[in-house]
């Protein structure tokens, strides 16, 4: 979307660059790049990288209301409400479609949104794995309201942490060495000492927390808390000692009950420019004229699952349980990255981090994903190349 660095850098790539990109991931993360990483990283141009600060803020005005987690209560299903909510989510994720106004210029359109850490450690390290591989102007950076990859580092440090020995600190996943994600894991114990356990793997001694570690068991003093209870449903059989929803004296670096209010639920709420119009399905009174302008999202279930680009009133009529699902006004795409054999369609995600020594969140860098389907997600770009996840360069 900058001309000088798009040129630049594709006039360097070839297949061939991009397969020894991927064998030096592997070399350094033998057998942990388990998704597709884009060719490209995506060039963000000032006007754009000034819209989506602004669609943040827009966001975050919301989330900051005195009244938001009465308005978010419902969000938290039955018997997965976990003890001991914080005062707000120190983690905020937010997807962004990159569009083209009717002034034809580019602009984001919101998504989705969680209140959940991201790949926070796997974008700090592909920016720099794209720039040994790949000629990189000075004039852009993966990062925002942090001055560089140190600044960075120690941000993440700082919330994950809070000064505890990193040995009594755990990222907390369900199987970690199995999920696709897993590079993010080995990163975070590289960049921050921390261990990825496996939630069957905790121990529960009264309201104390233990892991195995070198035959030795260690206290857990704080969870940087990676587990989907979309996830843990589909193991109704768990042989676990601990329960997300147990009493214990633990601190969570990001707490359960926000990725459940800052969701597809909080999508309603949120008026802005740069955010689709998106109502509860059981608060309409009668359907949008156009509804095939509509795109409908079931409220509690994640990454993509039983979204429905096309309905119709019969389909929505036929609904037993409208008051999980809404529908959000479609947007369009507009192809913007430029791959050799032309246009890709592009989403950014806004990754900040909210201690809560903090008044604002930071915005601290992003995410890119790059897409020839009809969607974003893996199932629409199969046997498809310049797709998949990257990292935004920001104009500086």
């Amino acid at each position: 979307m900058i001309p000088a660095p798009r040129q630049l850098f594709n006039a360097a790539f070839t297949p061939e660059s991009y397969q020894a990109m991927l064998a030096d991931i592997d070399q350094q993360l033998p057998n942990q790049l388990d998704f597709r990483v884009a060719e490209t990283p995506v060039f963000v141009p000032a006007a754009l990288r000034d819209k989506l600060i602004q669609a943040g803020e827009d966001i975050i005005r919301v989330i900051q209301q005195s009244d938001f987690k009465q308005r978010t209560d419902a969000a938290i299903p039955a018997g997965q409400r976990v003890p001991h909510e914080d005062e707000h989510a120190e983690f905020l994720t937010f997807d962004f479609a990159v569009c083209r106004n009717a002034a034809g210029e580019l602009e984001p359109q919101l998504i989705e949104m969680q209140g959940f850490p991201s790949l926070y450690a796997f974008q700090a390290y592909l920016p720099e794995v794209f720039a040994a591989h790949y000629p990189i102007v000075p004039g852009v950076t993966p990062f925002l309201d942090v001055a560089d990859a140190d600044a960075y580092h120690a941000n993440l440090k700082n919330l994950i942490l809070a000064g505890e020995n990193p040995e009594n600190v755990i990222l907390l996943e369900l199987f970690p060495e199995k999920q696709k994600t897993r590079i993010d894991f080995a990163l975070s114990k590289k960049y921050w000492g921390i261990e990825a356990v496996s939630l069957p793997d905790v121990r529960k001694r009264g309201r104390q927390l233990f892991y195995e570690k070198d035959g030795r068991e260690i206290l857990i003093k704080r969870i940087y808390n990676r587990i989907i209870f979309d996830e843990l449903a589909r193991y109704p059989n768990l042989n676990s000692e601990f329960n997300l929803t147990d009493e214990v004296d633990v601190a969570w670096v990001g707490h359960p009950n926000w990725f459940f209010r800052i969701s597809k639920y909080t999508l309603p709420l949120i008026q802005s420019q740069f955010a689709p119009p998106s109502y509860y399905l059981q608060e309409l009174i009668s359907y949008p004229a156009d509804l095939e302008n509509y795109v409908l999202k079931p409220l509690f279930s994640f990454a993509g699952a039983g979204v429905r680009l096309h309905v119709t009133a019969a389909d929505l009529d036929a609904l037993p349980d409208k008051e999980n699902y809404l529908l959000q006004r479609k947007v369009t795409y507009e192809p913007v990255v430029q791959a050799p054999d032309g246009l890709v369609k592009c989403e950014i995600r806004l990754l900040y981090t909210w201690p809560h020594s903090e008044a604002h969140p930071t915005l601290v860098a992003g995410l890119a994903r790059l897409s020839r389907g009809e969607m974003i997600g893996v199932d629409f770009n199969k046997n498809k190349d310049w797709v998949g996840g990257t990292t935004p360069l920001f104009e500086k």
